[in-house]
């Protein structure tokens, strides 16, 4: 049996940077774009009028910020689909650093769109921006969770999403008025993302590659021990190396499983099918409408205008809160119950809210329930919805499919976001306060799906996991994938 071990230092520093430099700008673009909102539609139309001599219709406004907003979920499903060949290929740290690359490039078009006149600058920087985040929201989880031992990978698993809401809130933060929304300041706003990704290209150098990757994927023994000692901080490692071999033994009969032998796997069945609904009912759960709608519901509370602002970034401080809270609880409540607890809260959330909205008008301090609700629905959440599915592709896929399933789930995950972000403001026109109730649903079954299907992970080896969803697969013991594999010829990604 492994002994529980500690954080090392260099655990700790490739934990944070990895995170900072990737995670953060995630969260950043997500909600960098609000603050400025109007000033930038402005700019749009400025534009527009000193080309043709005339200004743009309101609709071709609405639709063309819609577009500056969507592309960013859109690149994030572009990079969900680079998952796979990139981590194979480049390794996980490598993929990392080859990622800055979408982030500098935009950020320096971003911060040069309004000197050159062209909104066309912002609208691809968000489309290159959501192909970093759609790469980074997979392959840091990945990287992480490779890295951590057993008994604090569900911590080191929610280090990701806790970075993304620090970059939310600090997005939030630069984006009040008196800091950098204005007409001089939006350009530095939104090319600040471009920070963190020159750091973590001077910085994650100096840090080990995945060990996983090391030995399974690139057969380098002694550079896979090294990495180990490294991240370890002592020279024993040779149980844990063997229990790496242990899973490439296990997994060598697979050979590289593709997104569509994921799909055919009779032995992987239970898992992609956990991993599609939760990453679904993370983001059609309402949590991107929940914040869209937050600034109106703050208002109709009688929050004045000016100050929404604070109490908007206050949220975002609960919700970093929250998520310092999952790091701190997930080894102990582990994961499932963190699901539950945290898709009800958001489920009773919505209902409250739903009511609370529609009878705002009728009782005077209704409004100061929708804030509750608001607040709740964040805390709920920040502990379960948001870490923990990214989390889990890591523990309940073995090394060869991992690829593969991050590739699936982030793919749910950005189409899911880009859906919402699309189809919302129509529902909330058609719905108005009823429009809620849609995600409370979503929230019950995902809440009920949990409950009956998904197993315990904490503190199992990945192969303990893989044993437990072998007998729920209904697949022999030993080696479930070479049955399956008899028949498929051997796969590549290219597929």
């Amino acid at each position: 049996m492994i002994s529980p071990q500690k954080l090392t230092l260099v655990l700790a520093l490739a934990t944070l940077i990895a995170a900072f430099g990737s995670s953060f700008q995630y969260g950043y673009n997500v909600a960098v774009i609000n603050s400025p909102a109007e000033i930038m539609k402005e700019f749009y139309n400025f534009t527009y009028n000193e080309r043709s001599g005339e200004y743009m219709s309101d609709f071709s406004l609405t639709l063309l910020w819609s577009v500056s907003v969507s592309m960013f979920p859109f690149g994030g499903f572009l990079g969900s689909l680079l998952v796979g060949p990139l981590v194979t290929r480049l390794g996980r740290k490598g993929t990392l650093l080859f990622n800055n690359i979408f982030s500098i490039v935009p950020a320096i078009l971003m911060g040069c769109s309004k000197v050159a006149k062209t909104f066309e600058m912002i609208i691809c920087s968000r489309l290159l921006v959501g192909i970093c985040a759609g790469l980074s929201s997979n392959v840091v989880p990945m990287y992480l969770g490779e890295l951590a031992p057993k008994n604090m990978r569900g911590a080191l698993g929610v280090v990701p999403q806790l970075f993304i809401t620090v970059g939310i809130l600090v997005a939030q933060l630069f984006g009040f008025r008196s800091v950098l929304t204005s007409e001089e300041g939006w350009p530095i706003l939104l090319g600040l993302t471009g920070v963190p990704a020159a750091l973590q290209v001077l910085l994650l150098p100096f840090f080990p590659e995945s060990p996983r990757y090391l030995l399974v994927q690139k057969k380098d023994e002694v550079a896979a021990k090294n990495a180990l000692k490294r991240l370890r901080g002592w020279d024993n490692v040779d149980e844990e190396m063997e229990e790496i071999r242990q899973e490439d033994e296990a997994e060598r009969e697979a050979g590289t499983v593709s997104v569509l032998k994921l799909f055919r796997m009779r032995s992987l069945r239970w898992q992609v099918i956990t991993i599609i609904i939760l990453m679904g009912g993370q983001q059609l759960s309402g949590v991107n409408a929940i914040y869209y709608y937050a600034d109106q519901i703050y208002l109709s509370a009688g929050v004045k205008d000016a100050e929404v602002q604070y109490v908007t970034a206050g949220t975002g401080a609960v919700n970093v809160v929250m998520t310092i809270c999952a790091v701190f609880v997930v080894e102990l409540l582990g994961r499932r119950l963190l699901i539950l607890l945290g898709f009800s809260i958001c489920c009773t959330a919505c209902c409250v809210l739903t009511a609370a909205l529609v009878l705002q008008e009728t009782i005077s301090w209704m409004p100061y329930i929708s804030i509750v609700c608001v607040i709740s629905y964040v805390i709920g959440h920040a502990i379960g919805p948001s870490p923990i599915p990214a989390l889990l592709i890591t523990e309940i896929f073995l090394q060869s499919s991992r690829p593969a399933a991050f590739m699936v789930g982030g793919s749910v995950h950005w189409l899911s976001n880009f859906t919402v972000g699309l189809i919302f403001p129509f529902i909330q026109v058609g719905l108005g306060a009823y429009s809620f109730i849609i995600f409370a649903v979503i929230c019950l079954l995902t809440t009920i799906y949990t409950f009956l299907i998904v197993p315990e992970t904490k503190a199992k080896t990945f192969i303990e996991i893989n044993q437990i969803f072998t007998k729920m697969n209904k697949v022999s013991e030993v080696h479930p994938e070479k049955e399956e594999l008899r028949d498929l010829p051997p796969s590549t990604f290219g597929q």
